[in-house]
């Protein structure tokens, strides 16, 4: 099964949100099924096979998620992200101004879900091949 280490290696090559569909295909050479990744603080959990599962350290200082979710607001920030305008941690800054808690790449399905502070989804967005 995949290890911390093999993701952080794959993940070392994403400059920005162009390189995201690359990095979704080394994930599933891994064995990755999806992952969790939590805006606080950064800290992403990964699934595998038969529950299989690691949870990386926090990757920042912690981040204020807002109490209400602007998906307007979230959907403007993202699509800059996409574009290469920005980098990761101003996402994750964005992420949570817009109220945005967490967000769940299911690679079976080649989704991105988006989730507020109650676990409601705010934007569900194909991932790209």
């Amino acid at each position: 099964m995949f290890t911390v280490e093999q993701i952080k290696e794959a993940h070392a090559k994403v400059k920005s949100g162009e390189d995201f569909p690359n990095y979704i295909q080394d994930l599933i050479i891994l064995g990755v099924k999806g992952y969790d990744t939590f805006v606080n603080d950064g800290h992403v959990e990964y699934y595998g096979v038969n529950g299989y599962s690691v949870t990386s350290d926090e990757k920042y200082n912690p981040i204020s998620i807002a109490a209400t979710p602007n998906k307007e607001l979230f959907i403007e920030f993202l699509v800059k992200h996409q574009h290469g305008e920005t980098d990761y941690l101003t996402f994750c800054n964005h992420a949570g101004q817009c109220g945005i808690a967490k967000w769940r790449v299911d690679i079976v399905e080649m989704t991105c879900t988006y989730f507020d502070m109650a676990g409601n989804e705010i934007l569900i967005e194909k991932i790209p091949d």
